[in-house]
Order: C-alpha cells, then sequence, then structure tokens
C-alpha cells in the first residue's frame, strides 16, 4: 500500500473541511439570526385597531434606485406577522375596490352584488415609515431632508438617512391618531452592514415571507436587509409604545360634530322639562358628549353651553 497518496488525500480533506467551516458558520449564523429577528417581532393578544400603512412625505422615492419595493409594503409584512393591528389597504387595492364601487352605481354590477356606500372600514391610525435626516440645525430644520429632497435619487437617498457605500440606514416609524391628528407612537431603527450575518447561506430575511407581500427585493440584497433591520427594530420599540391605547379608538375619540338643521332648542334635561338653556339656530354647530336617551342627545355648543336637543333636528356636519 501507497502511504503518500493516503496521506495526500486526507491533508487535502482537512484543508476543504477547514475552509468549509465558515461558509458553515456564516450559514448557522444568518439562520440562527434570521430565527431570532422573526422571534423579535411584537404578537399582540387582539388587534390595536386599524392601520393604514401609507408611503413616506418625502418626494424622493430612494427604493425605486435600487430596485426595492415601497417600504410600506415591507412594513405590512411585519404588522401581519404581528397580528397587533387590522390592515386596511388605501393603495391599489383600495383603487380597485372603487372601480367596483363605480360599476355597482352605474348599475352594471348583478342584482344583490351587495356592493356600495357604508361598507368601507374606517383606519384608525395610519403609519408612516420614512428615513432620519441626519443633519440638522439647533432650530430642529431637516436639513438632510431637505437636501435629500433636493438632489433627489441616490444622493437624496444619502443625504436623508441611508448610506448605499456603507450599506447604513437609519429610519423612523410614526403612528397618527385619524381622528385627532395626535401623534401617539415614534419609533428610530438604526442598521449597518455588520449587523446581519450576510454569507454564503443567504439573506437573513429570506423565506419569511416577503417575496409573497411583494417585498421580496428586501430580503434579496445587502441594502435591503439593511433597511429591513433597522425598520424591524423601529417597529418592534413603536409596537411597546401602544400600551395605553383604548380597546376601541372610534367609541374613546371625541365624537362627530353635528349641526342644527331645523329651528330647536337647547333643553336643561332629556325630558324637556323646565326652562331651556337657549335657543338654536339653524346652522349652529355642537358638539355631542355622547350621552343619549331615546332621541335626545345630550350636546354642548361653542360657548360651553350643555344640554339636550333631539337629534331628528340635527345632521351630521360637513
Amino acid at each position: 500500500m501507497n502511504v503518500k497518496p493516503v496521506a495526500l488525500a486526507l491533508a487535502a480533506g482537512v484543508l476543504l473541511a477547514v475552509a468549509h467551516a465558515p461558509a458553515q458558520a456564516q450559514r448557522a449564523s444568518a439562520q440562527e439570526q434570521r430565527k431570532q429577528q422573526t422571534a423579535e417581532i411584537p404578537v399582540c393578544a387582539k388587534p390595536l385597531g386599524t392601520l393604514s400603512v401609507i408611503e413616506p412625505e418625502d418626494s424622493v422615492n430612494w427604493w425605486t434606485g435600487q430596485q426595492l419595493p415601497a417600504p410600506s409594503k415591507l412594513i405590512k409584512v411585519f404588522v401581519n406577522k404581528s397580528r397587533c393591528f387590522t390592515l386596511v389597504d388605501r393603495g391599489a387595492g383600495m383603487d380597485a375596490a372603487m372601480s367596483e364601487r363605480a360599476l355597482a352605481a352605474s348599475g352594471e354590477l348583478r342584482g344583490r352584488s351587495n356592493v356600495g356606500k357604508g361598507q368601507i372600514k374606517a383606519a384608525d391610525y395610519v403609519m408612516v415609515p420614512d428615513l432620519i435626516s441626519h443633519n440638522s440645525n439647533a432650530g430642529g430644520n431637516a436639513i438632510g431632508g431637505i437636501i435629500g429632497g433636493l438632489i433627489g435619487g441616490r444622493a437624496g437617498a444619502i443625504a436623508s438617512g441611508l448610506n448605499f457605500k456603507k450599506k447604513t440606514a437609519d429610519v423612523v416609524l410614526t403612528i397618527t391618531d385619524v381622528r385627532s391628528s395626535e401623534q401617539v407612537a415614534m419609533a428610530e431603527g438604526s442598521a449597518k452592514k455588520t449587523d446581519i450575518g450576510w454569507g454564503a447561506g443567504g439573506g437573513l430575511f429570506s423565506g419569511g415571507g416577503f417575496g409573497a407581500a411583494g417585498a421580496g427585493g428586501y430580503a434579496n440584497t445587502e441594502i435591503g436587509q439593511v433597511i429591513t433591520l433597522a425598520y424591524l427594530q423601529a417597529y418592534t420599540d413603536v409596537i411597546t409604545q401602544l400600551g395605553g391605547l383604548p380597546d376601541s379608538a372610534s367609541a374613546a375619540s371625541a365624537h362627530q360634530a353635528v349641526t342644527v338643521a331645523k329651528p330647536a332648542r337647547l333643553l336643561a334635561n332629556a325630558a324637556g322639562t323646565g326652562k331651556a338653556v337657549r335657543s338654536l339656530d339653524v346652522g349652529m354647530m355642537l358638539y355631542p358628549t355622547g350621552n343619549k336617551e331615546g332621541a335626545m342627545w345630550e350636546v354642548e355648543d361653542e360657548l360651553g353651553n350643555k344640554g339636550w336637543v333631539n337629534s331628528t333636528l340635527l345632521e351630521l356636519s360637513k
């Protein structure tokens, strides 16, 4: 038996194993990080309300230059996984729904199709995914964001919170109450290439359902994964801020204002006994307190006078 060829073969095998070990480690690292990050997406016991995710306010669509989908698609994946909100579509799906309603209004749909007014669910909150402007002066003006809007494209994105060369991203998520316009939560997120186990094993978020949601580009590129990690950090933080939200955003918000449609009187009580608080002129705006007794509503005028009025004399303010 010739020992030399066998020894060479064994040595070659050892070298291959050693060379292959870092790639295996990178694969394992990427898989572990993927599982860890997926597990960190907060899961709510019940939805906090309905949510619409819209595109950033910045006129520069920084994602198109990197062949990435709009960031709203990415955030919708997080929302779907966390079950913290019920998503309502205000994009392409909404446009298609309005087209169906237009067909119904024109009489083109079959009878009893049950498509028409009063069926669309309202959004309780709006979430906006955006970039952080790094360069701000003492007065708080987002100089970086302004530069980004003027420059546009790759250079604008760098000025507004992305660095494609260094693979870094600084993002912010904002949640606004649609009824009060209050910003109920805001969180920042940041990530860089070194935060990701990028190697021969593939991407950090591959196989996470992004492809089915139309957000596959964020799983297939380095900058896409960096942006994903930054938004995931921000989403996790913003959800933890929402523990004080009411069970019903609609019920907890101030009631919609009403307008006096016919001459009326503001009564001292729901029974209509006693002296009237004041007379109500047509066109006057009133604010319901939420208290009702039959057809009688308790309202308050703009001067702070409170009393009761028959709801048949009112209409919703337009």
